[in-house]
Protein backbone atom coordinates (compact mmCIF):
# COMPACT_ATOMS: atom_id res chain seq x y z
CA UNK A 1 0.00 0.00 0.00
CA UNK A 2 1.44 3.36 -0.72
CA UNK A 3 2.00 5.41 2.16
CA UNK A 4 2.45 9.50 2.43
CA UNK A 5 5.15 11.30 4.21
CA UNK A 6 3.44 11.53 7.37
CA UNK A 7 5.69 14.60 8.42
CA UNK A 8 3.47 16.19 5.95
CA UNK A 9 0.59 15.04 7.67
CA UNK A 10 1.44 16.82 10.71
CA UNK A 11 1.34 20.66 9.23
CA UNK A 12 -1.48 23.24 10.08
CA UNK A 13 -4.09 22.49 7.15
CA UNK A 14 -3.01 25.47 5.12
CA UNK A 15 -0.25 28.47 5.02
CA UNK A 16 -0.31 31.65 7.11
CA UNK A 17 -0.93 33.61 3.82
CA UNK A 18 -3.08 31.17 2.05
CA UNK A 19 -5.57 31.70 5.25
CA UNK A 20 -4.97 35.35 4.64
CA UNK A 21 -6.13 35.34 1.51
CA UNK A 22 -8.87 32.72 1.74
CA UNK A 23 -10.52 35.72 4.56
CA UNK A 24 -9.76 38.56 2.05
CA UNK A 25 -11.68 36.91 -0.99
CA UNK A 26 -14.53 35.91 1.28
CA UNK A 27 -14.57 39.73 2.53
CA UNK A 28 -14.13 40.84 -1.03
CA UNK A 29 -17.02 38.74 -1.94
CA UNK A 30 -19.51 39.58 0.38
CA UNK A 31 -18.35 43.71 -0.64
CA UNK A 32 -17.98 44.01 -4.04
CA UNK A 33 -17.56 47.53 -4.37
CA UNK A 34 -15.19 48.18 -1.40
CA UNK A 35 -11.49 48.77 -1.77
CA UNK A 36 -9.14 46.84 -0.35
CA UNK A 37 -5.90 47.98 0.59
CA UNK A 38 -3.21 45.75 1.28
CA UNK A 39 -0.42 45.71 3.79
CA UNK A 40 -0.10 42.33 4.36
CA UNK A 41 1.97 39.89 1.96
CA UNK A 42 5.79 41.69 1.18
CA UNK A 43 4.57 41.61 -2.37
CA UNK A 44 6.53 44.65 -4.16
CA UNK A 45 4.39 46.83 -6.32
CA UNK A 46 7.28 48.94 -8.11
CA UNK A 47 7.66 47.86 -11.64
CA UNK A 48 10.75 46.34 -12.75
CA UNK A 49 13.15 49.20 -13.41
CA UNK A 50 14.24 49.22 -17.56
CA UNK A 51 18.15 48.22 -17.68
CA UNK A 52 16.74 44.65 -15.86
CA UNK A 53 13.91 44.50 -18.18
CA UNK A 54 15.94 45.05 -21.34
CA UNK A 55 18.28 42.83 -20.38
CA UNK A 56 15.73 40.20 -20.02
CA UNK A 57 14.06 41.61 -23.76
CA UNK A 58 17.37 41.00 -25.56
CA UNK A 59 18.16 37.64 -23.97
CA UNK A 60 14.53 36.12 -25.01
CA UNK A 61 15.97 37.54 -28.30
CA UNK A 62 19.07 35.78 -27.99
CA UNK A 63 16.55 32.38 -27.50
CA UNK A 64 15.09 33.33 -30.09
CA UNK A 65 18.13 33.12 -32.70
CA UNK A 66 20.12 29.29 -33.86
CA UNK A 67 23.18 31.00 -33.37
CA UNK A 68 22.81 32.69 -29.68
CA UNK A 69 20.20 29.92 -28.36
CA UNK A 70 21.08 28.05 -25.28
CA UNK A 71 19.98 24.93 -23.87
CA UNK A 72 20.52 23.90 -20.54
CA UNK A 73 22.98 26.29 -18.80
CA UNK A 74 25.01 26.13 -15.63
CA UNK A 75 22.64 24.45 -12.54
CA UNK A 76 24.48 27.07 -10.27
CA UNK A 77 24.36 29.85 -11.99
CA UNK A 78 26.04 31.24 -14.98
CA UNK A 79 29.17 32.71 -14.39
CA UNK A 80 28.56 35.94 -15.49
CA UNK A 81 25.54 36.73 -12.84
CA UNK A 82 28.08 34.36 -9.97
CA UNK A 83 30.93 37.03 -10.58
CA UNK A 84 28.27 39.87 -10.76
CA UNK A 85 27.37 38.62 -7.22
CA UNK A 86 30.44 38.14 -5.81
CA UNK A 87 32.18 40.85 -6.80
CA UNK A 88 29.14 43.50 -6.10
CA UNK A 89 27.65 42.15 -2.99
CA UNK A 90 30.58 41.05 -1.63
CA UNK A 91 33.52 43.14 -2.61
CA UNK A 92 36.41 42.90 -0.03
CA UNK A 93 34.63 39.72 2.07
CA UNK A 94 36.96 36.94 -0.26
CA UNK A 95 33.74 35.59 -1.64
CA UNK A 96 34.34 33.67 -4.87
CA UNK A 97 32.28 33.39 -7.67
CA UNK A 98 32.08 29.08 -6.86
CA UNK A 99 30.83 29.89 -3.46
CA UNK A 100 27.49 32.08 -5.02
CA UNK A 101 24.69 29.34 -5.95
CA UNK A 102 21.95 30.80 -7.80
CA UNK A 103 18.72 29.62 -7.33
CA UNK A 104 14.52 31.04 -8.33
CA UNK A 105 15.07 32.32 -4.59
CA UNK A 106 15.56 32.56 -0.66
CA UNK A 107 11.96 30.85 -0.05
CA UNK A 108 13.56 27.92 -1.88
CA UNK A 109 17.12 27.67 -0.65
CA UNK A 110 16.16 28.53 3.27
CA UNK A 111 13.59 25.75 2.43
CA UNK A 112 15.61 23.30 0.69
CA UNK A 113 18.70 23.77 2.66
CA UNK A 114 18.08 20.84 5.15
CA UNK A 115 18.54 18.77 2.30
CA UNK A 116 22.19 18.43 2.73
CA UNK A 117 21.88 17.87 7.21
CA UNK A 118 20.90 14.89 8.98
CA UNK A 119 17.56 14.56 10.27
CA UNK A 120 18.90 14.14 14.01
CA UNK A 121 20.21 18.13 14.08
CA UNK A 122 18.53 20.02 16.59
CA UNK A 123 16.99 23.51 15.15
CA UNK A 124 16.59 26.51 16.65
CA UNK A 125 14.90 29.24 15.46
CA UNK A 126 13.76 32.79 16.64
CA UNK A 127 9.87 32.79 17.20
CA UNK A 128 8.52 34.88 16.32
CA UNK A 129 9.74 33.21 13.04
CA UNK A 130 9.18 33.13 8.97
CA UNK A 131 7.00 30.25 8.28
CA UNK A 132 9.27 28.79 5.47
CA UNK A 133 11.94 27.69 8.27
CA UNK A 134 9.40 25.87 10.77
CA UNK A 135 7.14 23.91 8.26
CA UNK A 136 10.24 22.63 6.15
CA UNK A 137 11.76 21.18 9.43
CA UNK A 138 8.08 19.81 10.61
CA UNK A 139 8.23 18.45 6.52
CA UNK A 140 11.54 16.82 6.60
CA UNK A 141 11.33 15.06 10.40
CA UNK A 142 12.84 17.23 12.51
CA UNK A 143 10.20 18.75 14.61
CA UNK A 144 8.89 16.22 16.35
CA UNK A 145 5.21 16.37 17.41
CA UNK A 146 3.18 20.17 17.56
CA UNK A 147 1.44 20.89 20.75
CA UNK A 148 -0.91 23.67 20.92
CA UNK A 149 0.33 26.80 23.32
CA UNK A 150 3.90 24.92 22.62
CA UNK A 151 4.95 24.70 19.55
CA UNK A 152 6.78 21.36 17.91
CA UNK A 153 8.47 19.26 20.39
CA UNK A 154 12.47 18.98 18.52
CA UNK A 155 12.37 22.51 17.79
CA UNK A 156 14.56 24.93 20.11
CA UNK A 157 12.91 28.16 20.06
CA UNK A 158 14.26 31.54 20.95
CA UNK A 159 11.83 34.26 22.37
CA UNK A 160 12.46 37.54 20.31
CA UNK A 161 10.67 39.88 23.50
CA UNK A 162 9.86 43.54 23.25
CA UNK A 163 11.90 43.59 26.30
CA UNK A 164 15.04 42.69 24.22
CA UNK A 165 13.80 44.46 21.03
CA UNK A 166 13.08 41.53 19.45
CA UNK A 167 16.65 39.86 19.38
CA UNK A 168 17.26 36.48 19.92
CA UNK A 169 19.28 35.00 22.88
CA UNK A 170 21.24 31.80 23.16
CA UNK A 171 19.11 28.72 23.88
CA UNK A 172 19.95 26.88 26.60
CA UNK A 173 19.36 23.63 24.45
CA UNK A 174 22.43 23.48 22.27
CA UNK A 175 21.50 23.27 18.75
CA UNK A 176 23.15 22.42 15.62
CA UNK A 177 21.13 24.47 13.02
CA UNK A 178 20.51 28.30 13.84
CA UNK A 179 18.20 29.58 11.51
CA UNK A 180 18.78 33.70 11.93
CA UNK A 181 16.62 36.30 9.71
CA UNK A 182 18.10 40.24 10.20
CA UNK A 183 16.53 42.68 9.30
CA UNK A 184 13.98 40.54 10.64
CA UNK A 185 10.59 39.19 9.00
CA UNK A 186 8.24 39.42 10.67
CA UNK A 187 9.73 42.08 13.51
CA UNK A 188 11.41 44.54 10.58
CA UNK A 189 14.22 44.76 13.49
CA UNK A 190 18.33 44.93 12.61
CA UNK A 191 20.93 43.32 14.49
CA UNK A 192 23.87 45.06 15.55
CA UNK A 193 27.33 43.81 14.21
CA UNK A 194 28.54 43.58 17.64
CA UNK A 195 25.47 41.21 18.48
CA UNK A 196 25.51 38.81 15.29
CA UNK A 197 29.41 38.56 16.08
CA UNK A 198 28.42 37.24 19.17
CA UNK A 199 26.14 34.89 17.27
CA UNK A 200 29.13 33.59 15.01
CA UNK A 201 31.44 33.25 17.69
CA UNK A 202 29.35 30.95 19.42
CA UNK A 203 28.52 28.84 16.30
CA UNK A 204 31.97 28.31 16.35
CA UNK A 205 32.64 27.44 20.24
CA UNK A 206 29.92 25.15 19.67
CA UNK A 207 30.25 23.26 15.72
CA UNK A 208 26.62 25.09 15.02
CA UNK A 209 25.76 26.32 11.69
CA UNK A 210 24.06 29.71 11.10
CA UNK A 211 21.92 29.93 8.62
CA UNK A 212 21.27 33.28 7.79
CA UNK A 213 18.76 34.57 6.05
CA UNK A 214 19.72 38.17 4.89
CA UNK A 215 16.81 38.90 2.00
CA UNK A 216 16.25 42.53 3.51
CA UNK A 217 20.06 43.67 3.58
CA UNK A 218 19.37 46.52 0.91
CA UNK A 219 17.14 48.30 3.52
CA UNK A 220 19.72 48.70 6.04
CA UNK A 221 20.67 52.15 6.72
CA UNK A 222 21.53 52.17 10.38
CA UNK A 223 25.48 52.70 11.27
CA UNK A 224 27.19 49.32 12.88
CA UNK A 225 24.30 46.90 11.13
CA UNK A 226 25.96 44.23 8.45
CA UNK A 227 24.50 43.88 5.25
CA UNK A 228 26.22 40.36 5.52
CA UNK A 229 27.23 37.71 7.83
CA UNK A 230 30.56 37.38 6.12
CA UNK A 231 31.38 40.93 7.83
CA UNK A 232 32.03 39.25 11.11
CA UNK A 233 35.19 37.12 12.06
CA UNK A 234 35.26 33.46 11.57
CA UNK A 235 31.58 33.48 9.56
CA UNK A 236 33.23 31.63 6.81
CA UNK A 237 33.80 28.47 8.97
CA UNK A 238 30.04 28.23 11.09
CA UNK A 239 27.29 30.33 8.20
CA UNK A 240 25.53 29.83 5.07
CA UNK A 241 24.09 33.36 3.91
CA UNK A 242 20.79 33.53 1.91
CA UNK A 243 19.82 36.35 -0.51
CA UNK A 244 16.79 37.45 -2.46
CA UNK A 245 16.40 39.87 -5.70
CA UNK A 246 12.86 39.80 -4.65
CA UNK A 247 12.67 42.90 -2.24
CA UNK A 248 15.68 44.13 -3.75
CA UNK A 249 14.90 44.32 -7.58
CA UNK A 250 11.71 43.54 -7.15
CA UNK A 251 12.13 40.03 -8.68
CA UNK A 252 8.79 38.79 -6.53
CA UNK A 253 7.48 37.50 -9.93
CA UNK A 254 10.67 37.09 -11.89
CA UNK A 255 12.22 34.75 -9.35
CA UNK A 256 15.93 35.02 -8.31
CA UNK A 257 17.97 34.33 -5.30
CA UNK A 258 20.97 33.11 -4.73
CA UNK A 259 22.70 31.15 -1.55
CA UNK A 260 26.75 31.89 -0.58
CA UNK A 261 28.47 28.91 0.97
CA UNK A 262 32.14 29.41 1.81
CA UNK A 263 34.92 26.71 1.16
CA UNK A 264 35.80 26.89 4.53
CA UNK A 265 32.62 25.73 5.68
CA UNK A 266 32.83 22.24 6.65
CA UNK A 267 31.29 19.24 8.92
CA UNK A 268 34.17 16.95 9.71
CA UNK A 269 35.86 16.51 6.59
CA UNK A 270 33.09 17.07 4.64
CA UNK A 271 32.90 20.46 2.55
CA UNK A 272 28.89 21.42 2.68
CA UNK A 273 29.59 23.93 -0.60
CA UNK A 274 29.98 20.70 -1.96
CA UNK A 275 27.44 19.06 -0.88
CA UNK A 276 25.20 21.91 -1.69
CA UNK A 277 26.18 22.10 -5.47
CA UNK A 278 25.28 18.07 -5.54
CA UNK A 279 21.91 18.94 -4.23
CA UNK A 280 21.43 21.42 -6.72
CA UNK A 281 22.60 19.63 -9.95
CA UNK A 282 20.56 16.87 -9.27
CA UNK A 283 17.34 18.72 -8.11
CA UNK A 284 17.48 21.25 -10.23
CA UNK A 285 18.38 23.02 -13.69
CA UNK A 286 18.77 26.22 -12.75
CA UNK A 287 17.06 29.57 -13.33
CA UNK A 288 16.50 30.37 -17.12
CA UNK A 289 18.85 32.38 -19.16
CA UNK A 290 16.91 35.75 -19.84
CA UNK A 291 16.01 35.73 -15.52
CA UNK A 292 19.59 35.68 -15.42
CA UNK A 293 20.78 38.25 -17.42
CA UNK A 294 17.54 40.15 -15.76
CA UNK A 295 19.69 39.98 -12.38
CA UNK A 296 23.11 40.75 -13.76
CA UNK A 297 21.34 44.05 -14.75
CA UNK A 298 20.45 45.07 -11.39
CA UNK A 299 24.23 45.57 -11.07
CA UNK A 300 24.70 47.84 -13.60
CA UNK A 301 25.42 51.62 -12.96
CA UNK A 302 21.93 52.51 -14.47
CA UNK A 303 20.26 49.38 -12.70
CA UNK A 304 21.95 49.76 -9.37
CA UNK A 305 20.86 53.78 -9.29
CA UNK A 306 17.28 53.02 -10.07
CA UNK A 307 16.69 49.96 -8.09
CA UNK A 308 18.25 52.41 -5.11
CA UNK A 309 15.24 55.11 -5.87
CA UNK A 310 12.80 51.90 -5.87
CA UNK A 311 13.94 50.70 -2.44
CA UNK A 312 13.99 54.68 -1.20
CA UNK A 313 9.85 54.60 -2.41
CA UNK A 314 9.19 51.71 0.12
CA UNK A 315 11.87 53.29 2.88
CA UNK A 316 9.44 55.96 2.66
CA UNK A 317 6.36 54.17 3.05
CA UNK A 318 7.71 52.69 6.13
CA UNK A 319 8.26 55.97 7.74
CA UNK A 320 4.83 56.81 6.50
CA UNK A 321 3.53 53.81 8.59
CA UNK A 322 5.64 54.03 11.61
CA UNK A 323 4.84 58.20 11.67
CA UNK A 324 1.15 57.85 11.20
CA UNK A 325 0.77 55.09 13.83
CA UNK A 326 3.14 56.59 16.56
CA UNK A 327 0.99 59.93 16.27
CA UNK A 328 -2.28 57.95 16.90
CA UNK A 329 -0.80 56.16 20.00
CA UNK A 330 -0.04 52.67 18.57
CA UNK A 331 3.63 50.85 19.53
CA UNK A 332 5.42 50.45 16.36
CA UNK A 333 9.15 48.83 15.84
CA UNK A 334 10.74 48.18 13.03
CA UNK A 335 10.43 50.08 9.77
CA UNK A 336 13.44 51.37 9.94
CA UNK A 337 16.30 49.12 8.29
CA UNK A 338 13.36 46.65 6.61
CA UNK A 339 10.11 47.48 4.55
CA UNK A 340 8.26 45.87 7.36
CA UNK A 341 6.48 47.46 10.90
CA UNK A 342 5.76 45.36 13.81
CA UNK A 343 2.96 47.21 15.84
CA UNK A 344 1.13 46.37 19.22
CA UNK A 345 -2.48 45.03 18.74
CA UNK A 346 -4.99 47.10 20.87
CA UNK A 347 -5.54 45.91 24.75
CA UNK A 348 -7.80 42.98 24.85
CA UNK A 349 -7.42 41.94 21.35
CA UNK A 350 -5.66 39.05 19.98
CA UNK A 351 -3.98 39.06 16.65
CA UNK A 352 -6.20 37.74 14.63
CA UNK A 353 -9.08 39.53 15.73
CA UNK A 354 -7.45 42.41 15.64
CA UNK A 355 -6.85 41.71 11.48
CA UNK A 356 -10.88 40.60 11.26
CA UNK A 357 -11.51 44.21 12.77
CA UNK A 358 -9.05 45.60 10.42
CA UNK A 359 -10.24 44.06 7.97
CA UNK A 360 -13.91 44.75 8.01
CA UNK A 361 -14.00 48.21 9.46
CA UNK A 362 -10.77 49.72 7.01
CA UNK A 363 -10.80 47.60 4.47
CA UNK A 364 -6.50 46.94 4.99
CA UNK A 365 -4.85 43.82 5.26
CA UNK A 366 -2.26 43.18 7.58
CA UNK A 367 -0.52 39.78 8.62
CA UNK A 368 -1.29 38.57 12.35
CA UNK A 369 1.73 38.21 14.41
CA UNK A 370 0.72 34.95 15.67
CA UNK A 371 0.75 33.28 12.47
CA UNK A 372 4.65 34.05 13.22
CA UNK A 373 4.99 31.91 16.18
CA UNK A 374 3.89 31.49 19.97
CA UNK A 375 5.45 34.97 20.89
CA UNK A 376 3.93 36.53 17.88
CA UNK A 377 0.93 37.19 19.65
CA UNK A 378 -0.32 40.54 20.23
CA UNK A 379 1.99 41.98 17.55
CA UNK A 380 0.62 43.11 13.86
CA UNK A 381 2.98 43.22 10.54
CA UNK A 382 2.34 45.58 8.42
CA UNK A 383 4.28 46.02 5.26
CA UNK A 384 5.53 49.33 2.64
CA UNK A 385 5.47 47.41 -0.60
CA UNK A 386 2.04 48.83 -1.33
CA UNK A 387 1.67 52.23 -3.65
CA UNK A 388 2.34 55.91 -1.50
CA UNK A 389 -0.94 57.17 -1.97
CA UNK A 390 -2.60 53.75 -0.65
CA UNK A 391 0.33 53.25 2.39
CA UNK A 392 -1.34 57.08 3.20
CA UNK A 393 -4.73 55.84 2.42
CA UNK A 394 -4.47 52.70 4.56
CA UNK A 395 -2.46 54.52 7.79
CA UNK A 396 -5.74 56.71 7.75
CA UNK A 397 -8.36 54.44 8.06
CA UNK A 398 -6.72 52.75 10.87
CA UNK A 399 -5.88 56.34 12.58
CA UNK A 400 -9.68 57.39 12.22
CA UNK A 401 -11.08 53.69 13.50
CA UNK A 402 -8.88 53.21 16.39
CA UNK A 403 -8.61 57.06 17.87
Amino acid sequence: MVKVNENFVKLPASYLFVDIANKVDAFQKKNPGKEILRLGIGDVTRPLVKPVVDAMKKAADEMGNAETFRGYGPENGYAFLREAIANHDYKGLNIAADEVFVSDGAKSDTGSIGDIFGLDNVVAVCDPVYPVYVDTNVMAGRAGDFTEGKGWSKIVYMPCLEENCFLPSFPDEMPDLIYLCFPNNPSGVSMPKTKLQAWVNYANEHGSVILYDAAYEAFIVTPGVSHSIFECEGAKNCAIEFRSFSKTAGFTGTRCGFTVIPKELKVGDVSLNRLWARRQSTKMNGVSYPVQRAAEAVYSEEGQKLVRENIAYYQNNARIILEGLKKAGFTVYGGVDSPYVWMKVPAGMTSWQFFDELLTKCAVVGTPGSGFGIHGEGFFRLTSFNTKENTEKAVQRIVEQFT
